[in-house]
């Protein structure tokens, strides 16, 4: 299934996010947030109760990678490892770019609204 992502500007509408789709079923584990800082991700993730991309989302082939890629190309990797085309990571990550925060729900079944 293709993942589905939603953008914020803060971290409290994350955190709010995040509990809204547990409250309707979305497992833990499907439930992914990005930002273009990594103790950022760290932070809100903690808060929020959600994951963040790591070597087993993404394989221990492209984590060893991303240590001595670009923040760019780091974060485009991730966005494909977790489903996306190359073009929509590379529109993702110019999301990033402007502050924002990706929340990506990997399996999102029809009755859940994001």
């Amino acid at each position: 299934m293709k993942p589905n992502y939603k953008e914020f500007q803060n971290d409290e509408q994350v955190v709010g996010a995040v509990q809204e789709l547990k409250a309707q079923g979305v497992h833990d584990d499907d439930i992914y947030v990005i930002t273009h800082d990594d103790d950022r991700t760290r932070r809100i993730a903690d808060n929020a109760d959600a994951n963040t991309v790591g070597a087993g989302e993404v394989g221990m082939d492209t984590y060893v990678k991303n240590i001595f890629r670009s923040k760019g190309d780091e974060l485009r990797a991730k966005f494909q490892e977790l489903g996306f085309s190359a073009p929509e990571a590379e529109q993702l990550e110019d999301k990033l770019d402007q502050g924002k925060i990706i929340l990506v729900i990997k399996d999102l079944t029809t009755s859940t609204t994001f």
